[in-house]
């Protein structure tokens, strides 16, 4: 297949540029390309919101500014965070003229929500499945631009460089390019080509790599190991986001149920299993702290008291209103046998966000010629140490725009690469036991939750490279001499991001934001990206 425009991922990213370019370039061929189904993203799963400066009465850019600085821990880049707070407006707007619906009060106006570390009440939501309402948008929009085909089923193995020509490629070489990428057809079990002017990654996040996370299973990294290996540059891949309260549910391990920071935003308090308030005691916003303070502390509160979980309780809220803003929360509860109107919500942290990734410029350029990335995969300087909540969705419109800006002025004077290989198979069987795959992804779940949580220290991701190195080895082994499954390729690729995770971590000799090592606690190191 040859495409002008390919873009890797359908979450609010992939589609946002998708839609742009089909607009401009409708003589031009865009090629979304899904390894499950078009609406199977972690855009469907971010339920709190996405934060703009909607009301310049009580609100401005400066406080969404600074906000996003403190809470990125001083590593964020301050021209990228105006960037994305002065133009996100715009993709707000944007997204709803397309047909978006946020909540609004009787009087017509966005009901604004507050969530941890926001200075002021900026959150738009619909009720609390609010990535799902923007997905449905950009997916009823697309159905309208017929020069975009949407191939679902189908496994990017790797991206097409000058590698694959039979020149040498390495970190030091100078202007690699990206000609596309192999796929496995998930429906024929066939690998195909398919060449492209310009790619756009938006494969989202890695939570995967860790035994509980928000992440759906597709989280798997895939867009970061493929950049890594093409010799591409990848950032900050030490802080790993975990999000404070996912539910704790004993017989569920893998995807957890997310219960949104809007909930103590709007009132919702952590408690101990004594029944007492604890954030107090570590921070003077108290619930309402950002995340890599609030998952800190009930981490902290579970290890002194031996629990597995804590409780939010939101007991004293309305209950109407609960119902109402957010209804898959209390049906879910509901399902479970917990009344949120008596009983408190049990909840512990899980992995839920990547702040590194796949190094950018302000542009969604990465350090591959013709390749863009936006979303989660990528690390735009925006977030810094720790991510503020609900800047993800903004900060995926923003880039998403300015990849298209541009690759639009880019398109015309690239020309699509001829002669590229087919993939090599020789030599390869089919699998024999799934057995070697599962246990080694069982085994770097495991590792990575005890070894390169929430809290690290140098012996731990000492022993967590070590083992790391042993999975590689056989993974590597596997895959050379078998034909490639979906489960070997995810497998091959979260060990290389967790291997980039725990590297990350032992080049940061201080704890800042979500990397905090208990043999470097304090933050004495100079403010540096960890580039790999």
């Amino acid at each position: 297949m040859n495409t002008d425009f390919l873009i890797i991922g359908s979450g609010i990213a992939g589609l946002t540029y998708a839609l742009k370019v089909a607009n401009d370039f409708p003589e031009k061929t865009i090629t979304i390309i899904t390894k499950t189904t078009s609406d199977e993203t972690n855009t469907k799963y971010a339920q709190g919101g996405i934060a703009g400066v909607m009301n310049f009465n009580e609100d401005s850019f400066s406080k969404h500014i600074q906000d996003t600085f403190i809470a990125g821990d001083g590593l964020c880049n301050q021209s990228i965070i105006e960037i994305v707070v002065k133009e996100g407006v715009d993709r707000i707007k944007e997204i709803i003229q397309w047909g978006a619906q946020f909540d609004k009060d009787p009087f017509g106006d966005f009901k604004l929500g507050k969530e941890g570390g926001h200075s002021e009440s900026r959150i738009l939501h619909h009720k609390d499945v609010t990535g799902k309402e923007m997905e449905r948008t950009l997916l009823e929009a697309i159905k309208n631009c017929s020069n975009i085909q949407l191939v679902n089923h189908c496994f990017v193995l790797d991206l097409i460089t000058q590698h694959h020509t039979g020149y040498l490629v390495t970190k030091s070489t100078p202007d690699i390019e990206c000609y596309g990428v192999y796929v496995l057809n998930l429906l024929t079990k066939k690998i195909e080509k398919i060449l492209s002017k310009i790619t756009l990654l938006a494969t989202g996040g890695n939570g995967q790599v860790y035994r509980t996370t928000t992440n759906p299973s597709i989280a798997t990294g895939d867009g970061v190991a493929m950049v890594y290996r093409a010799k591409g540059r990848i950032e900050n891949m030490e802080f790993i986001q975990f999000h404070p309260t996912a539910l704790y549910e004993t017989s569920i391990k893998g995807h957890s149920f997310l219960i949104t920071e809007a909930v103590r935003g709007d009132g919702g308090i952590l408690r101990n299993h004594e029944g007492l308030p604890f954030m107090e005691k570590y921070d003077s916003r108290k619930d309402l702290a950002p995340r890599d303070i609030v998952a800190r502390a009930i981490d902290n509160e579970m290890k002194i008291n031996g629990n597995e979980y804590v409780f939010l309780d939101c007991r004293h809220m309305d209950i109407k209103n609960f119902k109402e803003h957010f209804p898959n929360i209390y049906n879910k509860c509901i399902s479970i046998g917990i009344d949120v109107s008596k009983d408190m919500i049990p909840v512990a942290p899980a992995a839920h966000y990547s702040c590194g990734g796949i190094k950018t410029d302000e542009w969604g350029r990465t350090s591959i010629k013709n390749l863009y990335a936006a979303g989660e995969c990528a690390s735009t300087g925006l977030h810094g140490a720790n991510r503020l909540a609900s800047n993800s969705l903004l900060e995926a419109m923003v880039f998403a725009h300015r990849s298209y800006l541009d690759s639009a002025s880019q398109i015309n004077n690239i020309e699509l690469k001829k002669n590229i290989p087919d993939w090599n198979a020789e030599g390869t069987t089919a699998p024999g036991e799934m057995i070697l795959i599962t246990q080694s992804l069982k085994e770097l779940k495991l590792l990575m939750s005890d070894y390169v949580g929430i809290v690290r220290n140098k012996e731990r991701l000492h022993r967590a490279m070590k083992r790391l190195d042993l999975l590689h080895e056989e993974t590597e082994t596997l895959y050379h001499k078998t034909e490639v499954s979906p489960q070997l390729c995810e497998l091959r690729n979260m060990i290389t991001v967790a291997y980039l995770i725990v590297k990350s971590a032992e080049f940061r000799k201080e704890s800042r934001g979500l990397h905090f090592n208990t043999d470097f606690p304090g933050k004495d190191a100079i403010l540096q990206n960890t580039i790999l």
